[in-house]
């Protein structure tokens, strides 16, 4: 049997042995009797997609010229989220009516 690292050993929290795994027990039974039904209900419930944001983008079509998109993408991942901070940040200091269509 391999030796376990002294440095990886935990006292707290040890290695489980042959005879622990048949005692071990599923969160779906475990976790009502420790925060109640209810609760055990929502932290077994499974979390799809991202989380809910504060404040929720729209998503929009929208058309650039090649070079300004190309710019952007050419800097890496994120790349739609810089456009919509140097939009915001061209807010602050001008509108939208004072440029021509």
């Amino acid at each position: 049997m391999k030796q376990p690292r002294t440095e990886m050993t935990n006292d707290e929290n040890p290695e489980w042995s042959e005879t622990d795994f048949p005692k071990a027990r599923s969160a779906k039974e475990v976790l009502p009797r420790l925060f109640g039904k209810k609760t055990a209900m929502m932290m077994l419930k499974p979390k799809r997609g991202r989380p809910i944001a504060d404040t929720t983008k729209k998503q929009i079509a929208i058309r650039f010229d090649p070079d300004i998109l190309s710019a952007f993408r050419n800097a890496g991942p994120g790349w739609q989220t810089r456009i919509n901070k140097a939009l915001a940040d061209w807010l602050k200091t001008h509108s939208p009516e004072e440029l021509p269509i």
